[in-house]
């Protein structure tokens, strides 16, 4: 194995480790604020979506390194996604979530699963691209790249809905972590297109 190769696959891990952690944050955070009947659904709905959408992105990888200001619509809907969870964390927080009224779970769920959804857009389109552009025409690195961002959002996301369930403050924490790779993303976007000076 070269050291090319090696250096490649350091970059994957890396990179999926921050991306794919920031998706398990997302879905663990959208399942702490429902009713605990719920969550682990969530969480399970939101990983197959993030496969889902990662499996596509990268059968479509090369087109999508092209196509100018794709970071940029990421970034957009990332930061809908962060008012979304600005909303839901002040009632979270306030305890009005631990016990749901007669008939409204079903909207929280249907809300928290557009939440989850979206974010997996964002963030399987950055994952897939960043990986995309490490592995360059590597289909192997490519499957490797796939395959450990969906097992890290496996073996992250459970664990951080309940983590937040315990400490309901470490959920405001999570959110200023999501506005900065929102900012992130719209900066580079931006930079992309030339809006900005390199």
């Amino acid at each position: 194995m070269s050291f090319e190769t090696v250096a490649s696959i350091l970059q994957i891990i890396f990179a999926d480790i921050i991306l794919s952690g920031d998706n398990a944050l997302v879905i663990g955070m959208a399942a702490a604020g429902l009713a605990p009947e719920f969550r682990r659904r969530a969480i399970m709905i939101g990983m197959m979506m993030a496969a889902v959408m990662r499996i596509v992105f990268a059968v479509i990888a090369s087109f999508l390194i092209s196509i100018k200001g794709i970071l940029l619509l990421g970034g957009l809907l990332l930061a809908w996604v962060c008012w979304r969870f600005y909303k839901d964390l002040k009632d979270f927080n306030a305890g009005e979530l631990a016990g749901p009224k007669e008939g409204e779970t079903p909207k929280k769920f249907g809300a928290a699963l557009v939440t989850i959804m979206l974010a997996d857009i964002s963030m399987s389109l950055d994952n897939v691209v960043a990986v995309a552009a490490i592995a360059r025409e590597d289909t192997r690195l490519l499957v490797f790249g796939l395959a450990l961002a969906i097992f890290i959002m496996a073996v992250f996301a459970s664990l951080i809905m309940k983590v937040m369930v315990s400490y309901r403050w470490l959920s405001w924490a999570g959110l200023a972590f999501l506005v900065y790779l929102t900012a992130v993303m719209l900066h580079d976007g931006a930079r992309d297109l030339g809006w900005l000076s390199a």
